[in-house]
């Protein structure tokens, strides 16, 4: 009798109990669910920023040989060009420096700031004042073997936006503080969105 009242209480408490345990089931269920998505979020967070800071550090030690082998052609003038056809040139190719030529010898860079400053703010004629009188003469010049991370460091520290990359006296190309910021950052957009896409999936 003592066993049959034993089974027949434990029977009316399972029978009690069960709503409230599936219930606490299910909520354990959705709570492991929400962990387990937020930590794959989290990893997923933890890749991107791991392999955003390698592939930077990467490529900051890229030399600017492979940038500018991809570049077009330099825009360059000679010393005696105007003022006027150099803003024009700047303006019709939109850039902001020409390189001036003596023969093939670097002589100068003419820039956006010095038509600004040694020309407008100085009241000279942009017709008539010749590039060779107002552009920066022997400009700062950096070989191909120069990386991109070192490059980056003169532009900030130095306030250089162009920099002429010169081997053996001769202009490979010109390089702008805007290059290489976007080519530091070209691919990572493709990789955040690519991020964004399998994080929206699961």
């Amino acid at each position: 009798m003592r066993k049959l009242l034993r089974k027949s209480g434990i029977g009316i408490g399972l029978a009690l109990f069960s709503p409230a345990v599936l219930a606490t089931q299910e909520e354990l269920q959705t709570t492991v669910g929400e962990m387990v998505f937020y930590a794959f979020v989290l990893f997923m967070i933890v890749v991107f920023v791991a392999v955003y800071f390698m592939r930077s550090r990467d490529k900051r030690g890229t030399p600017l040989g492979r940038i500018f082998e991809e570049r077009e052609a330099i825009h360059s003038v000679g010393p005696d060009t105007s003022v006027a056809a150099c803003v024009r040139r700047m303006a019709t190719e939109k850039i902001g420096a020409l390189i001036v030529l003596d023969g093939e010898r670097l002589a100068g860079i003419f820039t956006e700031r010095d038509a600004l400053n040694k020309v407008l703010a100085a009241g000279l004629n942009p017709v008539s004042t010749k590039v060779s009188e107002v552009m920066t003469k022997d400009p700062y010049c950096i070989p191909p073997t120069t990386t991109v991370g070192e490059a980056m460091e003169l532009v900030t520290t130095r306030r250089f936006r162009h920099l002429p990359i010169v081997e053996n006296g001769k202009v490979l190309a010109i390089v702008s503080s805007g290059d290489l910021t976007h080519w530091l950052v070209k691919d990572q957009i493709g990789e955040v969105q690519e991020l964004v896409d399998l994080a929206a999936r699961s």
